[in-house]
């Protein structure tokens, strides 16, 4: 954006695509702004902006934007609040002397995008909750060719391939404010759809596979975990215990992480104080964070291949198909704040589950928890069709 452009954007009056405040005082307000924005409702196709340390008649506020204020501003793209994940970017410019932070937040693919489980939207320059006829039109401006491979349709799944009792038991409530929830009368179908869990035809999307289907291998024949539990340091060693772990996403982590849990030999120590020590050989959140990243950042189509863990006598590994996706290189691979998402809907629905508490903090808990523990840090290989963990016993 330009200096001449700003400038009149500056001067112009809010609107759908503009909105100026003050302060951050208000986050949420904020969020609000970046949630409706994102949605695009009148189909401008262009994006929203929001001018932060100016009044709605353009003069200054003289707010100071500080870096603190910026990495606040940023945090909003992946704090988990906002789903799915909004394309925005956060800048300090200077405006007729007037220092300003600049937030720009493009129109989302896949609407609709919801903030803590309600759908925003813009009407003239005002934020409001959208209706289910709202949501309706969203969900219907969905462009198949240009989405991500965790919405795209699948040819060969019906509803009946999804199992509906989980959706609404179990996945609806915690998707949906409780108060939008009471207040919806929409068929179970719209409800699939507004969750991108059907494609606006009808059909189930990769997402509504991996979270509720039957049977997901039948329609993603790499959805499922490979374990392995081997009797020595090298591949070709006895195998102790072996797994294949599948089923609904929900269902497939608490497995995958009862078997982790059920490996894990724990040590006691009495000569490091008067009291025992215990210390398992691996920290099992530094396993559970490495095992749900794999989950999560896979390539689903294009391969056929598992997650594979192997749990060697003296280190684990956690083999993922599909390289590093977006901003992320092999270069600045589990860096802090370099994160992006090949399957930006199933984060989502991970964080809606409960198995995502912040985005983009899998790895650093995991180094975290290795270094609390005693073990040597987790060492990475990125490849362009796989990345492998690799996590070394406790001496």
């Amino acid at each position: 954006m330009t200096d001449s452009e700003l400038e009149a954007l500056l001067l112009a009056p809010e609107s759908d695509l503009l909105e100026k405040k003050a302060s951050f005082s208000d986050r949420n307000e904020v969020r609000k702004t970046v949630c409706a924005f994102a949605n695009d409702m009148a189909d401008h196709q262009r994006p929203g902006v929001i001018l932060i340390g100016v009044r709605d008649d353009g003069s200054c506020a003289h707010l100071a934007v500080t870096d603190e204020l910026l990495r606040n501003l940023a945090a909003m793209k992946d704090d988990g609040n906002i789903l799915p994940l909004p394309s925005m970017t956060v800048q300090r410019r200077i405006v007729r002397g007037c220092d300003v932070a600049v937030v720009v937040v493009q129109p989302c693919l896949a609407p609709p995008v919801k903030l803590k489980g309600r759908t925003w939207i813009r009407v003239g320059p005002r934020n409001a909750t959208a209706s289910a006829e709202d949501e309706l039109r969203l969900a219907e401006r969905r462009r198949a060719r240009d989405l991500p491979f965790d919405i795209r349709p699948l040819p060969s799944a019906t509803l009946e391939d999804l199992d509906l009792q989980l959706f609404e038991c179990e996945y609806l409530p915690r998707a949906v404010a409780p108060e939008v929830l009471a207040q919806n009368d929409r068929s179970t179908t719209d409800k699939l759809k507004a969750l991108r869990f059907l494609d606006p035809s009808g059909r189930p999307t990769g997402l509504g596979v991996l979270v509720l289907g039957k049977d997901p291998r039948r329609h993603i024949p790499g959805d499922y975990v490979q374990f392995l539990r081997i009797d020595g340091a090298e591949l070709t060693d006895a195998i102790r215990d072996e797994k294949q772990i599948d089923g609904p996403l929900a269902e497939l982590l608490r497995r995958l992480e009862d078997v982790l849990k059920a490996h894990n030999a724990v040590a006691v120590s009495i000569t490091e104080s008067p009291t025992e020590v215990q210390r398992p050989e691996y920290p099992l959140p530094a396993l559970e964070q490495l095992a749900r990243n794999a989950v999560l950042h896979r390539a689903y189509d294009g391969t056929n291949a598992p997650v594979r863990v192997y749990w060697f006598s003296d280190r684990i590994e956690i083999h993922s198909p599909g390289g590093p996706f977006g901003e992320v290189n092999r270069q600045n691979f589990g860096q802090p704040n370099i994160t992006d998402y090949r399957n930006p809907h199933l984060a989502a629905a991970m964080k809606v589950l409960g198995y995502v508490q912040q985005f983009g903090a899998g790895i650093p808990i995991a180094r975290r928890e290795l270094q609390r523990n005693g073990n040597p840090p987790a060492e990475f290989t990125v490849e362009a069709t796989h990345v492998l963990a690799t996590v070394r016993r406790h001496p």
